[in-house]
């Protein structure tokens, strides 16, 4: 499965995602759509789009991961700017959830959310 996720600002998103995240896009060669892309990371992969009818804004994406702290220290080191959720206390940093996995969540500039989902070591 590949989400779709709706942004209002493809080259904002594609700074966050690449920049931030760790992504790349997919076809590097190929001009950048201001109505859609393609990103991987890894095995992952995700498409952005502008076009009002492929989505709405403000999805959720549970994305699987193996070092969970790592992970969030190195988005931190590059920017992950976490004071706009400042009353989520997994936006902060990994919590361990009461039905046994560990999380935190970034949430781009566009409201679209990945939920990042490790193991409780």
């Amino acid at each position: 499965m590949i989400p779709l996720l709706r942004c209002g600002d493809i080259k904002e998103a594609i700074a966050f995602y690449t920049g931030i995240l760790d992504f790349e896009l997919k076809y590097p060669d190929e001009a950048i759509n201001e109505w859609g892309v393609d990103l991987v990371n890894g095995s992952a992969e995700l498409q952005l789009t502008s076009m009002e009818g492929d989505q709405k804004m403000g999805l959720a994406v549970n994305v699987r991961v193996d070092d969970i702290d790592a992970l969030f220290k190195k988005y931190i080191s590059r920017g992950l700017d976490v004071s706009k959720k400042k009353e989520s206390p997994v936006h902060q940093g990994p919590l361990n959830q009461t039905w046994g996995t560990r999380e935190f969540y970034v949430t781009d500039p566009s409201g679209n959310t990945l939920r990042f989902i490790g193991a409780i070591e």
